[in-house]
């Protein structure tokens, strides 16, 4: 049978890119091994925020009291916690699989293989089906990595995957690497009662966000109670009955019931047969491709983790409709100039557009603004005071180069600060905007003013 567009891979980037395909009249068929919606519908953004909301629920009770709540005894029932999480997922793979349906995508269960640029061949228990078509678009993402050298075994040594299908809360756990999964799993489970020693390489925590949120939420996390050891290296793991000892560099052993690996995710490029038909990879095994998704050859696109950009679902997303729109002649490109990253620690943490050291890194002279949280009167009648929002703005023409956040709703704060990196604007411009009182995103004012030092309330 022949397609206009077939695509390998039911994630974010495959199935928008199909559903946008379809409303431009292509005729779609949509390829896909496992459960439609990927990695971060089934194993990441989606079940992970599930457990964070239910944790979010448990965090404001154990604080009611202030707010005049009275509540003899908080306990929670993990086993109830997972299935819901399991509930929301189904709820919205459904969704996904209507939607498909809904707009006349044809999707194929199976594993997908480029034969030849335009063949694409399906084999499912056995069987094997030949696809042609005018386009290939493939967005097979990533997985977790699984270091055998570092004791992974799925049961005492374990991924994110792993981590999402526990059915018992582990009295203690090792978190190797501080970086997003690393840190949202640290306190989530904190909050439940698990002793988390997070061990991270680098010289802080999440070392890809600005120097200051890294600092400061390092510093939220050991007031919760979590131990953080950066510039710390594990070299050895030890597993018996009783659980997990990770040897340090230094010498140090750390025990724990388990220990949770979030260090890196694999990209699945490997048995596509991309290198035979001629597809340029690059050093770590991403697909090479242009600003319109195209790789080096013709009528064959790629999208999501394995372009090696930004490991984000929306990033996989716009990829796709970016992918998908020039297959239909319209020349959209990709720009990655304000990508929205989010963190959903506690509280959480967001940024769009450069860091402080990124711009420094660049030769730009910035100036920036600060405000915090604790100063914000919609944040002080929540009982969330925790954190800030920053501006980095350049020193010359005032544009603003980037908003960091670590804050209450800072996931959501973060897209009028997305708004004003795309659209260049300068700190000038933003702080003309007239802000609702009483917000949170009121702060966001705030820290633009504090720029040119003109805030109000601080």
């Amino acid at each position: 049978m022949a397609y206009q567009v077939v695509i390998i891979g039911g994630g974010p980037g495959g199935y928008v890119a199909a559903i946008r395909a379809a409303q431009l009249g292509l005729k779609t068929a949509l390829v896909e091994k496992r459960e439609m919606g990927g990695t971060c519908l089934n194993r990441g953004c989606i079940p992970t925020k599930a457990m964070v909301a239910g944790v979010e629920k448990l965090r404001a009770v154990r604080h009611g009291a202030e707010f005049g709540l009275k509540v003899a005894e908080v306990s929670f029932d993990f086993a109830r916690l997972m299935a819901r999480k399991k509930e929301v997922v189904e709820r919205l793979r459904g969704g996904v699989s209507y939607l498909l349906q809904k707009n006349g995508v044809e999707v194929i269960a199976g594993t997908g293989r480029i034969a030849a640029p335009g063949k694409v061949v399906v084999e499912k228990d056995g069987e094997r089906t030949e696809l042609l078509t005018e386009n290939i678009i493939v967005a097979t993402g990533s997985e977790a990595l699984r270091p055998e050298a570092l004791g992974y075994d799925g049961e005492r040594v374990i991924t994110s995957d792993e981590a999402l299908e526990m059915t018992e809360l582990p009295a203690s756990i090792i978190i190797l690497g501080g970086g997003v999964v690393g840190c949202e799993f640290a306190c989530l489970l904190a909050e439940l009662g698990c002793k988390v020693t997070v061990v991270e390489a680098m010289n802080t925590i999440l070392p890809m966000t600005d120097k200051e949120v890294a600092r400061q939420m390092q510093a939220l996390l050991k007031k919760r109670g979590i131990a953080v050891k950066t510039k710390s290296k594990i070299v050895r793991v030890e597993k018996d009955s009783s659980g997990v000892k990770a040897v340090l560099e230094s010498g140090e052993e750390i025990t724990a019931e388990k220990m949770l690996i979030s260090i890196g995710r694999v990209l699945n490029t490997s048995g596509l047969g991309l290198e035979e038909v001629g597809v340029q990879l690059g050093s770590r095994g991403e697909v090479i491709v242009d600003e319109f998704m195209r790789t080096s050859v013709p009528g064959i696109y790629a999208v999501g983790d394995i372009t090696g950009k930004l490991q984000l679902a929306h990033v996989a997303s716009a990829q796709g409709i970016v992918a998908v729109e020039h297959i239909a002649g319209r020349e959209r490109a990709m720009n990655y100039t304000a990508v929205p990253a989010c963190i959903f620690t506690s509280p959480e943490v967001a940024g769009v557009g450069m860091t402080t050291q990124e711009a420094e890194e660049k030769g730009i002279a910035v100036k920036t603004g600060k405000f915090p949280f604790l100063a914000l009167g919609k944040a002080v009648a929540m009982g969330e005071t925790e954190g800030f929002i920053k501006f980095v703005a350049d020193a010359e023409t005032d544009r603003i180069l980037g908003v960091h956040i670590v804050g209450p709703h800072a996931s959501d704060l973060i897209a009028a600060a997305t708004v004003a990196v795309q659209q260049k604007m300068t700190v000038a411009e933003y702080t003309r905007v007239i802000h609702a009182h009483p917000t949170l995103a009121e702060g966001l004012l705030e820290a633009a003013e504090a720029v040119h030092g003109l805030s109000i309330h601080v």
